[in-house]
């Protein structure tokens, strides 16, 4: 049966602001689903309040609305567009799934004649209803933990002290684990099923006897109208049960199931999505397995709609399944539609992987002063990356390097921990790096034995660190001209980076990049294929790997090597790497239109990034993807192999602003502002210069290595002091002392974490405004995009303030300082493409705070609030293609935007919540208001007194 023919008009509900647990990979899945439903000619209109993402960009749907996800924007959305046939609610996360249960409760579909698709209501309600999940799956005879439900106090003591301890709580309808805990002992309990009531909307909790130890897995299934289900991927975790999946270490496929337990594992989970109701679309299913012989299986849970591990397991073997199952919602059967990445076969043929994925989550959890570290059933991390290779090792290798916290990869690189207690505790009690401290432990001589029992992570996993520890051993034996190429061939093979090698074997990096290149032990490309080269892949996406020279017949020697390179010229586009605080979503937002202009002024474009959950590393975004670390031995092979014109790099944040310097001193062009100009803008003391020579005001600061000039400093600037350290993205380490003994703590403490870094120590104007201008220069003309003015005084960082765009109280001689400024700046730092520029304003004269000449967290804000394609064109002006006067201009705002950002502190009930200089703030969302009368800007603007964290 084709499609429904009937459905025209799709209203499809994202999912808001970023929050720990629902992050962009449903901006992923909604930009994918808009993106379908449009190819079938469909008009899709759009709610979504967040601004920074792909998915609210004009061009994504006919009908974009920036609004609150609440049932009162609904009903003004129908009310306005009648036509809209039906409703898209699973591309949105739970926030999606929850307001379409409200508007169903309060019949507002029924009311406009508008149906549900992709799920239906009973399929929503029975699986987030753990008691109806657990009687259903009794029924249908797959087996689940004893598990009793409480929607009372006294009811959860009763079940306690009938299965005993330990125990998992968990809430009926929340999102990413928020709620949920283990209790080892009675004296935590009551406190911990209170906050697990409170966290239910409906006040109802799940007690559950704990599986601690047993191993934890995933599938994503795909459903039609004829019935047929396909498995995309299956998904472990290296982590076993007790650690959030959204927390976990995940490898896919599955490494250590046994055939027949895994073809039971298929049937149960198709049984539990036809059981749970009638309808076409995706869902993921989670699986416990018994660590033993008989490898019992045990349903965790069921989400009717894409998850968190869609767009993983869409990146991990190329099947778009947010895009599939909006088709399957519209009608089709699987078989009718083609595979995209073959375009030969069917979407009802499942993946085949020959490789293996691994991806590790990346945590904040030092913008939480006094957070509890350890992982557990709360998800607690604020990004992921993705690891592609052709082992495990490689790919676990690949993963560590692409999580940009200053490690080289898994162990060789000096940093590991060397004290017997500290290992067994992080071991014992799951830390955010326990995946470097297994590496640890097998160094210090702990059996594997003593890991596995701490752990329980299978003994499979533990074995292939040991192999990794072993090889190291064997390589540091060798100096850099006896190492034997079969060493080194192994080494790449299994993911080490040459500057691991460099460690091993106490030499440089580049020495070991030039034994490479000698041995002709080089990296190969190869394409994500779906089907694992059965069928010819049409679809540029590839990994790297290295692989031993094949001779043929006639004696020649070779690599084989998937990556085509085409005459074209081409230009890379650097990506942002893992979400963070500080850096999230608005980069990849900010790199795709990078791509998307770059193709239109005819560039054949090359995307290098490693974060599954994204648009960027969709595989037609770019021309040509390159899913690899952010890491610059990856990065250079890259720019070797394919030779573009140049990089960008001001558009993926920091990440590949760092590499600037590397760029520039490898000889290979900088698209756009030159890196001279960027070290200037980081370059507090050269920026100073430029600035008094400018005539432009900025707080009075200096420069500390150490405790002592930190001291000496204070006596000069006077206090309030602002401290930060040099080179850093988000407000890390930023703190506002007010003394001398604070200012000697704060000082110790960031060598002790940064250590060599130059200490910026700024004269705090108390009491400021603060505002930020963002603008599009080419070197000669600057357009200011948006002037905002923070709500907040100056000293909250800019990422955690309220902020409207326009200002709302700077007055015109202020006004004109801020552009005078932006202008003189931006020429004079030679600036082409965008800058960021931050002021402080006191007693009406504007002081500069800093400036950064790349795309900042604001432009895709400033963009939707005025309609206008601002990345778009800065890219032309980057590629030389158009002069900044080539545009016409033309904001359309009435009233005002106002920025708000969102923070996910629910997760660290014990943290600090006041803000200060250091970014905490996990999402942000937009609100349109007419004028300054407005509620919401008048609560907002009465609340922002609130103290600073000094």
């Amino acid at each position: 049966m084709p499609k429904d023919n009937s459905i025209k008009s799709v209203l499809i509900i994202g999912s808001g602001p970023i929050v720990i647990g629902q992050a962009c990979e449903f901006d992923y899945a909604g930009s994918q689903s808009a993106r379908s439903l449009r190819e079938e000619g469909i008009e899709v209109i759009l709610i979504n309040s967040n601004p920074a993402t792909i998915m609210t960009d004009p061009s994504m749907a006919d009908h974009v609305y920036l609004l609150p996800l609440t049932t009162k924007s609904i009903i003004q959305i129908l009310k306005e567009h009648p036509q809209i046939d039906a409703v898209l609610p699973t591309m949105g996360g739970q926030t999606a799934l929850n307001l379409c249960l409200e508007a169903d409760e309060k019949g507002i579909w029924q009311d406009f004649g508008v149906r549900l698709i992709g799920v239906d209501i009973n399929a929503i309600n029975i699986t987030e209803d753990r008691e109806q999940f657990k009687q259903l799956l009794e029924k249908i005879g797959v087996p689940t933990a004893p598990a009793k439900t409480a929607t009372s106090f006294l009811k959860g003591k009763e079940i306690a002290q009938e299965f005993g301890f330990p125990l998992v709580i968990r809430p009926s309808f929340t999102l990413g684990g928020t709620g949920a805990a283990f209790v080892h002992k009675k004296e935590d309990f009551d406190e911990l099923l209170t906050r697990g009531l409170e966290a239910s909307p409906i006040h109802e909790v799940l007690i559950d006897k704990a599986l601690l130890g047993w191993k934890e897995y995933e599938l994503e299934l795909l459903r039609d109208k004829n019935d047929n289900v396909v498995i995309i991927c299956s998904i472990e975790n290296m982590d076993p049960m007790g650690i959030h999946t959204g927390d976990s270490i995940t490898v896919a496929p599955a490494m250590t199931l046994s055939d027949t337990t895994f073809q039971k594992m298929r049937d149960m989970a198709i049984l539990m999505m036809r059981s749970i109701g009638n309808f076409a679309g995706g869902c993921n299913v989670q699986f416990a397995v018994s660590p033993d012989e008989r490898e019992d299986i045990v349903a965790i849970e069921i989400n009717p709609r894409v998850s968190r591990s869609s767009a993983l397991a869409s990146k991990a073997t190329g099947y778009p399944i947010a895009k599939v199952a909006t088709k399957l919602a519209l009608g089709y059967h699987l078989d009718e539609l083609q595979n995209q990445i073959t375009k030969s076969t069917s979407a009802l043929f499942e993946p085949t992987l020959d490789y293996v994925i691994v991806k590790i989550p990346r945590w904040n959890f030092d913008k939480f002063e006094g957070s509890d570290r350890t992982l557990g059933l709360q998800m607690k991390s604020v990004g992921e990356v993705m690891g592609i290779g052709r082992s495990f090792q490689e790919a676990l290798h690949k993963a560590t390097q692409s999580l940009e916290i200053k490690r080289n990869g898994i162990g060789a690189d000096g940093k590991g921990y060397k004290n017997y207690e500290q290992i067994i505790e992080k071991l014992t009690f799951a830390s955010w790096d326990r995946v470097f401290v297994i590496y640890d432990a097998i160094a210090m001589g702990i059996p594997l034995s003593r890991i596995h029992e701490i752990t329980k992570i299978d003994m499979w996993f533990l074995k292939q660190y040991e192999e990794l520890y072993l090889l190291e051993r064997e390589i540091s034996g060798y100096k850099v001209d006896t190492l034997p190429k079969e060493l080194l061939l192994e080494a790449k093979q299994k993911g080490y980076g040459d500057r691991q090698i460099a460690h091993m074997m106490g030499c440089l990096e580049s020495q070991v990049y030039k034994l490479r290149e000698e041995m002709n032990v080089k990296r190969v490309y190869k394409l994500v294929d779906t089907c694992a080269a059965e069928f010819k892949a049409l679809t540029p996406y590839y990994y790297s790997t290295f692989e031993a020279e094949i001779q043929t017949a006639n004696g020649e020697r070779y690599v084989h090597n998937e990556s085509i390179i085409t005459p074209k010229k081409k230009v890379v586009v650097l990506g942002s790497g893992p979400n963070r605080i500080g850096q999230g979503i608005e980069f990849d937002y900010s790199c795709v239109h990078g791509v998307l202009a770059a193709k239109e002024c005819g560039y054949e474009t090359i995307m290098i990034n490693c974060n599954p959950e994204t648009v960027s590393t969709d595989f037609d975004t770019a021309d040509k993807l390159y899913f690899e670390p952010v890491f610059w031995e990856h990065i250079y092979d890259i720019i070797q192999h394919e030779k573009p014109e140049g990089v960008i790099v001001q558009l993926g944040g920091q990440t590949a602003l760092k590499l600037a310097e590397k760029l520039d001193r490898y000889g290979i062009k900088i698209l756009g502002t030159s890196f001279d100009a960027l070290d200037l803008a980081e370059d507090r003391g050269r920026f100073s210069e430029l600035l008094t020579e400018l005539k432009i005001p900025f707080p009075k600061f200096g420069v500390a290595e150490n405790a002592d000039q930190a001291s000496a400093l204070a006596d000069v600037l006077d206090f309030p002091l602002l401290v930060r350290p040099s080179y850093v993205l988000g407000g890390q380490g930023m703190k506002i002392v007010i003394n001398k003994q604070e200012l000697e703590e704060h000082v110790i403490d960031l060598l002790k974490n940064i250590p060599g870094n130059k200490l910026l120590l700024d004269h705090y104007l108390d009491g400021a405004i603060e505002a930020e201008a963002d603008a599009i220069c080419d070197g000669e003309n600057v357009y200011i995009i948006g002037i905002m003015e923070h709500i907040e005084p100056c000293g909250v960082h800019s990422g955690d303030s309220n902020a409207t765009l326009p200002p709302f109280n700077l007055g015109e001689f202020v006004m004109q300082q801020i552009k005078d400024h932006t202008k003189k700046i931006a020429l004079a730092l030679r600036t082409v493409g965008l800058i960021n520029i931050q002021f402080a304003i006191k007693d009406d004269i504007v002081y500069i705070i800093e400036a950064n000449p790349r795309a900042s967290r604001t432009v895709p804000f400033i963009a939707k609030a005025y309609g206008e394609p601002y990345v778009n064109y800065a890219t032309k002006v980057m590629l030389g293609e158009n002069k900044v006067t080539d545009f016409t201009f033309n904001p359309k705002l009435s009233g005002y935007a106002i920025k708000q950002p969102v923070f996910s502190f629910s997760k660290f009930p014990n943290v600090n919540k006041a803000l200060g200089p250091e970014m905490k703030s996990t999402g942000e969302s937009i609100l349109f208001i007419d004028d300054l009368k407005d509620d919401q800007f008048y609560e907002l603007y009465s609340r922002r007194k609130m103290y600073l964290s000094k």
